[in-house]
């Protein structure tokens, strides 16, 4: 059900969505509350949903993920059973950081991270086309991000990270 948003919700949920890390006397002030009613407020979207939790927006780059991917999936059919072992092995891919139901002549779209061309050529090598009832995948790679936030990102083990640090660090990679 759509929640009804009045003036002062409407820039609460606004603000909270540009920085989820406002506090509550802050919050209050730019919706020109007292703190108790803002908090009362912001409780009320929380319950009825429309504010669904906080987050830190990652950059993707930074971890790593210099590729973004978006991926077309058909199956063979879509019965029951194959399109909930086809969802349950999707979300268990932790590139996959989008995946939606579709419209149009295509079944499925994923949203998939990779470090490169390598790793994303690995990925749907080894995890993609081998997904339960796959007729056919068709990726398309982002050139440029205009607008928008990608979630979900997988973080990186603490070696891997460590790993690429000494990597960039080093004056050349052949060795001496």
């Amino acid at each position: 059900m759509h929640a009804a948003l009045d003036r002062t919700d409407r820039q609460l949920v606004q603000a909270l969505q540009d920085n989820a890390r406002l506090t509550s006397a802050e919050l209050a002030q730019m919706a020109h509350l007292s703190q108790s009613p803002c908090w009362r407020r912001v409780r009320r979207l929380e319950t009825e949903g429309v504010i669904s939790g906080y987050h830190a927006a990652l950059d993707r780059r930074a971890l790593g993920w210099g590729v973004l991917a978006f991926v077309m999936v058909g199956i063979d059919h879509q019965t029951e059973s194959l399109s909930v072992a086809f969802e349950e092995a999707v979300c268990a891919i932790p590139e996959v950081v989008m995946f939606h139901g579709i419209s149009g002549p295509e079944d499925f779209m994923l949203v998939v991270v990779a470090k490169d061309l390598d790793d994303y050529s690995a990925l749907l090598q080894r995890r993609l086309h081998r997904l339960p009832g796959v007729r056919h995948v068709h990726t398309y790679f982002s050139l440029q991000e205009f607008k928008g936030q990608v979630g979900g990102l997988p973080v990186p083990a603490p070696h891997t990270l460590r790993d690429q640090a000494s990597v960039a660090a080093s004056p050349s990679s052949g060795g001496s």
